[in-house]
């Protein structure tokens, strides 16, 4: 037994590949994983192989952006990365999109489909949400002080939209509206979490 241990111990010293963890699918989001502040889109592509894909993604005002999707094919565990605009392609932040009803991914305990009381609870307080139906619609511009506002270890901050399959009622809509959390007729309309946004400090 004591020989085979030695021998394991001497393959893993010289092929140091074999004693590292494979790349997570699923689970918390973090600044150091699945994706972390140094990466590039070689990086990323060397470590996840098939199920990274550059693809022409959306983005604000109708634009679109050359970005990294991990996990294509798989809609409850598609990423969305971005880069920096520079030739380093380092990466600038990801993003979780409502392609299913929920993710295997999740954000400081939020993902895809959680309701604004699951927010409020993990922040710890009401915040502020954008009007909606127009371009940044539905979007948290003001956790008021909660621990979602704060950045998350590493530096990185978190952006939270909301939306549901349904018209909002009138007095929700707009660019110039802004609701708290706990707002009567925003609970009763009961959107839920559709994107989540992870981004890393500028170097």
């Amino acid at each position: 037994m004591i020989c085979r241990s030695i021998v394991a111990v001497s393959i893993l010293l010289a092929f140091p590949a074999i004693a590292q963890t494979a790349a997570p699918t699923e689970g918390p989001v973090t600044c150091a994983s699945p994706i972390a502040p140094d990466d590039t889109a070689k990086s990323l592509m060397q470590r996840y192989g098939k199920e990274a894909v550059m693809q022409d993604l959306s983005g604000a005002e109708g634009e679109t952006y050359k970005g990294l999707v991990l996990f294509p094919k798989a809609k409850d565990q598609r990423l969305e990365v971005a880069f920096a605009e520079d030739k380093s392609k380092r990466v600038s932040g990801l993003m979780l999109h409502d392609t299913a009803r929920t993710s295997k991914w999740n954000v400081s305990g939020i993902t895809i489909g959680s309701s604004l009381s699951d927010v409020q609870k993990v922040n710890g307080r009401p915040f502020l949400v954008a009007g909606f139906e127009w371009d940044y619609g539905g979007f948290v511009t003001d956790w008021k002080g909660g621990a979602l506002g704060r950045p998350m270890q590493g530096g990185c901050t978190v952006t939270v939209r909301f939306d549901r399959n349904a018209a909002a009622p009138k007095s929700l809509l707009g660019d110039g509206v802004k609701v708290l959390s706990d707002n009567a007729t925003l609970l009763k309309w009961a959107p839920v979490v559709t994107e989540i946004g992870v981004n890393f400090p500028d170097k």
